[in-house]
């Protein structure tokens, strides 16, 4: 193994997890390195994710291609830690990754048969469900939902749970009765809303509640118009940053702020962004 000190940029792997060892080396790697767990590491690997994301949705190569190597850096970091614990180590995860996309291949890597077979509706559906057949006893009989990852943003797992309750016949046929239900959801609300000028402690709570059932349905309504809920509200929110920024532009053109100019005025600024395609 290369000491630290002649630790030099490079593009082998090997040289990442390398670097990797050497910060959770005891006594001569990082100290900050050294303190991490899984479980305080995690969060990080979530942001390199939406740091990906954020740059694929900007179309910048030059930071999507540093944003990926801090996700995979992510990777190289748990994997570090599951060796130190005798349990795996970067190797195993890439094994494990490259023998499951060999099997949900069989069109590309297959028998003749099966190349000339093509995908088949369905199939990686049924590959993952033949997968859970394989499992070890215990693991294989889980719920439909069971497999949901609860950290995933809210709006993608209500999604991913409905698409799952779909598979085996837990759906609206069609759009229109996901609009009645979200007519349904929001007049609830309302009502809820209503009970009290005031909401108690109890009736903010029912009120959170009913706020949550129209957000479901929304990711409903976005699922059945096959649109990823959270890339259309990332657009919605970067829409609203441009089009405040311009009012802000605007007013500091006669050198004022948003808090000293009025609601009539912000409003016919934001028309004007409209106008301008902002």
């Amino acid at each position: 193994m290369t000491s630290s000190k002649d630790m030099t940029p490079s593009k082998d792997i090997s040289r990442l997890i390398e670097i990797m060892a050497a910060l959770r080396t005891p006594q001569t790697g990082c100290p900050w390195d050294l303190e991490q767990t899984f479980a305080t590491i995690a969060p990080y690997t979530i942001e390199e994710a939406y740091e990906v994301a954020d740059a694929i949705s900007k179309e910048d190569l030059a930071e999507l291609k540093v944003e990926l190597g801090d996700l995979l850096f992510q990777v190289v970091y748990h994997s570090r830690m599951a060796e130190e614990q005798g349990s795996f180590a970067f190797p195993d995860v890439v094994e494990a990754v490259t023998t499951k996309m060999i099997r949900r291949h069989p069109h590309v890597f297959g028998t003749p048969e099966e190349r000339a077979a093509g995908v088949t509706a369905g199939f990686w559906e049924r590959a993952k469900d033949a997968e859970k057949q394989d499992a070890p006893d215990g693991e294989a009989r889980k719920g439909v939902l069971d497999d949901v990852p609860p950290a995933l943003p809210a709006l993608t797992r209500a999604v991913k749970l409905q698409n799952k309750a779909a598979r085996v016949g837990f759906d609206w046929p069609s759009l229109a009765p996901v609009f009645a239900k979200l007519k349904e959801e929001l007049a609830e609300l309302e009502d809820e809303i209503a009970k009290s000028g005031k909401p108690s402690e109890k009736n903010e709570a029912a009120v959170m509640e009913e706020f949550g059932d129209l957000l479901f349905v929304v990711a409903n309504v976005a699922r059945h118009l096959k649109i990823d809920p959270e890339t259309a509200l990332r657009a919605a929110n970067d829409k609203f940053v441009r089009r405040f920024r311009y009012i802000e532009a605007r007013l500091a053109e006669d050198g004022r702020e948003p808090k000293g100019s009025t609601l009539e005025e912000m409003d016919a600024y934001w028309d004007e962004a409209k106008t301008k395609g902002l």
